[in-house]
């Protein structure tokens, strides 16, 4: 069966719709027809939590009710600790001595987390080469991710080819998995979703606080009365209702972009029916969430055997490493 691997770092930071339509929904969508991995990688929140890293354990408690409130079941899904796996790490390494500085320099994720004001440490220069080891000791046939994460795959794929000439093939070549929205705008109109853009909805945000980020947004610019035409494409309400309408809110969304084009609806209308479709969308989140949080080492005993999976995985891995390196020694 073939393999998906996908990850996030268990920071503070709770999902929004950015990330379920991204990447989760691909995820919980393909863990019947793949063999399905999730890392709660740890590792890289070091370079942001190297001075906090007593609230890590708590977080990654967090994330884990957060995966299975959207729908991944441990059952189908290996759910694990990153660092709990060292045999990444090592494989990391070997990765390392084969990547040229100057690659990593260029990656467009690297300088991202600089100008958001991550530290230049050398761990954090590391990042890709750590995500890449990730991916690749895991033998993931596809890694679903955000548009900006793209890079990461093709760094991944790009050096596990490197390794396959020199070495033999050991690696899998990834291939990245955008989801149907490859970037879902803020709700201030800009290009991408943010955590710390103050512009997200956050799969556990109330009804109240779904509604009064809703009422706030940005729609059509150009749309000074209700009665001008206003534009549908490009207009962060109607991408809302075209990503989370169920089947049968597709009728009535495709009229309100006839009556919104023709000037026969108003902003406060369609964005009233948006907070409808958005809180019938996360009801049942955060009704699995509820239930989950009642269950107490629900979430530990689900890490605790998804890593020992993984590990023995990781293993395999790592032995076929050293043995085409000629490193098995004696």
């Amino acid at each position: 069966m073939k393999r998906i691997l996908t990850g996030d770092r268990p920071t503070a930071d709770k999902f929004h719709l950015g990330n379920y339509i991204g990447k989760l929904k691909n995820t919980v969508k393909l863990q019947d027809q793949y063999e399905t991995f999730v890392p709660l990688v740890d590792l890289h929140a070091l370079t942001t939590y190297f001075d906090q890293t007593e609230k890590l354990e708590a977080n990654m408690k967090s994330l884990g009710l957060d995966y299975l409130s959207v729908g991944l079941d441990p059952n189908k899904t290996t759910i694990f600790i990153q660092s709990k796996v060292p045999e990444i790490v090592e494989i990391a390494y070997f990765l390392s001595v084969l990547t040229p500085r100057s690659i990593i320099a260029r990656q467009p994720a690297l300088k991202e987390k600089l100008d958001a004001g991550e530290q230049d440490t050398v761990g954090l220069f590391y990042y890709p080469i750590l995500m890449a080891a990730d991916i690749l000791t895991f033998k993931a046939n596809l890694v679903p991710v955000g548009k900006d994460q793209k890079a990461h795959v093709e760094f991944a794929r790009d050096i596990a080819k490197k390794f396959n000439d020199l070495y033999g093939e050991v690696f899998i070549l990834p291939e990245p998995l955008i989801g149907e929205v490859p970037t879902l705008p803020g709700t201030d109109g800009q290009t991408k979703m943010g955590k710390s853009l103050g512009n997200a909805i956050f799969l556990t945000d109330s009804p109240e606080e779904v509604e009064k980020k809703v009422m706030s947004m940005y729609t059509d610019p150009t749309r000074i009365h209700p009665t001008d035409p206003g534009h549908v494409e490009g207009n962060p309400v109607f991408i809302y209702l075209d990503a989370f309408g169920s089947e049968a809110d597709k009728p009535q969304t495709t009229n309100y972009k006839l009556l919104y084009q023709k000037g026969q609806v108003g902003d406060i209308e369609v964005k009233k029916y948006l907070v409808k479709v958005l809180n019938n969308f996360l009801d049942p989140i955060r009704q699995r969430r509820d239930e989950l949080e009642k269950e107490p080492g629900l979430v530990e005993r689900i890490l605790k055997e998804g890593t020992e999976k993984a590990r023995i995985e990781a293993q395999k891995t790592l032995a076929e490493v050293k043995k085409a390196m000629k490193l098995d020694y004696f």
